[in-house]
């Protein structure tokens, strides 16, 4: 589904480490860092689990030219980021933990900023969304005149779900449905003259259901669940699975962004918001928005600098040693070292990505693949087939490139992880020893029709397909080549 994000993008900063003595100057605990990791925040986090799932996502935003936007670019490597004029600072909120419990959060640049300009591209992915989700966090890109013309008019054809914010601006008329939190909600209420202390989520909802002009309002209560307001000021008590959660960030953005699509796919109202409530609960089961969170030795080898020690992430060496390790005539054609970094993962508690092809002649569709599939993780192991294996499958003519070749390019670059060869036609029994948790394919399908989403299953793994994109084949290159020849 083509779904476009508009919003504001913040940077968040997880900070993670143990504490086990008193500091000697206050009574306060001392922080030993085990790692720092960056994710994208606001707009970017509902652009990020919208990609993961597979969509085909535009993110409408601005974009400072800062040190903390060159964190946001990689943590949005593979989604189409459609920007005006920068801003600056960016917003960025570092969390500090102590194993699997927060303990402070520092807000830096999060003060309203001016409003930001808007782009030709800006406004043609509004009007060429299948849906549309709005996640204001109140730095201005809702409050532009054009962004919010092209949002009205999107809102006559599509959903449109709007996630609002107190410093942001108000919901265009006709939008599908508006999702403010119980206290989001009440304020507003208050602001209106309506006693806080009588008004409960349905009439907060239904005040704001009419203020806004929208088709619907869902009052989202936590673990408590959602109160649906319809346009005719019915309600519906939606509650929330019972599950154990640590800390609650980036549920709102799961909310919404499941919305927009469940709607999209023409699922009525009631139905819709329920399975988005179903979603955010499992979203927090799973770890939250802190389990996406790219660690910071992740982004230094993106920006080329060698790990210095040996980290969950770090690579497997080039094709000399992969050679040595059997890798074309091993059993089963598996490279050891791609099995060890997947175990190495897991056992940290890591997520470990897997992709497989024949990828014979790289372009540039492989290269965003790869970035799309390494922001999903914490490693990416690229599971290639044989130079016998193409043969079977392509014909006598290929490969073009050999499998030494084709592993070295893939490991030059920074996405790659590991490269695991299989002399195989199918890629079953590699993913049965690597056993990721996450399969990335690209193709314009739903990810349980994927021939190995069974087999994923069975250990708990999910299956994540990325849009091809258009004129970019190892099949037109080559003819191309062909004809320069």
């Amino acid at each position: 589904m083509k779904v476009t994000v508009v919003g504001d993008v913040l940077l968040d900063v997880d900070i993670n480490g143990n504490a086990t003595r008193l500091s000697p100057d206050a009574p306060v605990p001392v922080v030993d860092v085990v790692d720092v990791r960056h994710r994208a925040g606001g707009a970017g986090l509902v652009a990020t689990l919208l990609s993961n799932d597979g969509h085909d996502v535009k993110l409408v935003t601005a974009v400072s030219d800062d040190d903390g936007a060159s964190h946001l670019r990689r943590a949005l490597a593979g989604i189409a980021v459609l920007t005006g004029a920068p801003l600056a600072p960016t917003p960025t909120k570092t969390r500090v933990r102590i194993g699997s419990h927060p303990m402070v959060r520092f807000d830096e640049g999060c003060a309203p900023a001016p409003t930001p300009a808007c782009t030709r591209e800006m406004v043609d992915a509004i009007v060429s969304a299948e849906a549309v989700v709005v996640a204001d966090y109140g730095r201005g890109i809702t409050a532009n005149p054009e962004i919010r013309a092209a949002l009205a008019e999107a809102a006559c054809r599509v959903p449109v779900v709007w996630d609002p914010h107190p410093a942001g601006s108000e919901p265009v008329p006709g939008v599908a449905v508006v999702t403010p939190n119980l206290a989001e909600a009440l304020a507003v209420a208050k602001a209106a003259g309506l006693d806080p202390s009588r008004t409960g989520p349905a009439e907060a909802g239904r005040h704001l259901q009419q203020r806004w002009r929208s088709s619907a309002v869902l009052v989202t209560r936590g673990e408590d669940g959602a109160v649906l307001v319809g346009s005719s000021g019915d309600t519906k008590d939606i509650p929330a699975p019972r599950t154990s959660v640590t800390d609650p960030c980036g549920a709102g953005d799961r909310l919404a962004g499941s919305l927009a699509v469940h709607l999209g796919r023409g699922v009525e109202l009631p139905e819709a918001a329920a399975r988005a409530v179903e979603d955010a609960s499992a979203f927090l089961a799973n770890g939250g928005a802190a389990s996406l969170a790219v660690p910071a030795s992740a982004e230094d080898r993106a920006d080329g600098r060698a790990a210095e020690s040996a980290d969950v992430s770090t690579r497997v060496s080039p094709v000399v040693e992969l050679k040595g390790l059997g890798l074309v005539n091993g059993p089963a054609g598996l490279e050891p070292d791609g099995v060890q970094l997947a175990e190495s993962v897991r056992a940290k508690g890591g997520t470990v990505v897997a992709t497989g092809g024949c990828f014979d002649l790289l372009h540039a569709g492989h290269a965003r693949t790869l970035a799309a599939a390494r922001s999903m993780g914490d490693c990416l192991i690229v599971c290639l087939n044989s130079d016998e294996s193409v043969r079977r499958l392509k014909g006598a003519h290929r490969p073009i490139v050999s499998q030494e070749d084709r592993a070295e390019l893939l490991l030059a670059l920074s996405c790659v992880d590991a490269v695991v060869v299989f002399g195989e036609d199918t890629p079953e029994a590699c993913l049965d020893r690597l056993r990721p948790d996450i399969w990335v394919k690209g193709g314009d399908y739903e990810p349980e029709e994927l021939p190995e989403a069974r087999l994923i299953a069975g250990w708990g793994g999910r299956c994540v397909t990325v849009p091809f994109h258009p004129a970019r084949s190892t099949s037109g290159l080559a003819e191309a080549l062909a004809k320069v020849g």
